[in-house]
């Protein structure tokens, strides 16, 4: 393993902790873990494998950035090609559109935002693994 630094978790900070969560849960297929019992608010931690997650807690005067977009903040997820037309189905049926990627690339991708918050997540053919091959 090459040493340096790795993402342990990020933080996804939301009016609705619930609907967050379970809309990820949904259409992405994340899974829960054990929350800290220990935690001043309202929390749930996603499991994004290898040892990630995403922690969504409630932000009291929750605000969406005007830099959510391909070249703005974005969260870029690894998902198997494979599933992309799965994953799109139960994107439709929570009513949220796909659209395209504004650069092109070697390698599928596309877009989505989430209705609950508004973040932009970017799924990336999960072959794509190589960090040289990044979604960027």
């Amino acid at each position: 393993m090459k040493p340096g630094a790795a993402i342990a978790h990020l933080t996804l900070p939301t009016r609705n902790v619930e609907a967050t969560a379970t809309f990820l849960e949904r259409t992405l297929g994340l899974s829960r873990l054990p929350p800290p019992t220990n935690s001043p608010i309202e929390v749930v931690w996603l499991d994004l494998g290898g040892g990630q997650s995403a922690h969504v807690f409630h932000a009291p005067g929750f605000a969406l950035s005007d830099f959510e977009g391909e070249f703005g903040r974005h969260i870029a997820l690894y998902y198997p090609l494979a599933g992309f037309a799965d994953l799109k189905a139960r994107l439709a049926a929570e009513r949220v559109q796909t659209y395209a990627a504004e650069r092109s690339t070697p390698f599928e991708r596309f877009f989505f935002r989430d209705p609950v918050n508004g973040y932009v997540f970017e799924i990336v053919d999960g072959a794509q693994r190589n960090p040289r091959a990044g979604s960027g």
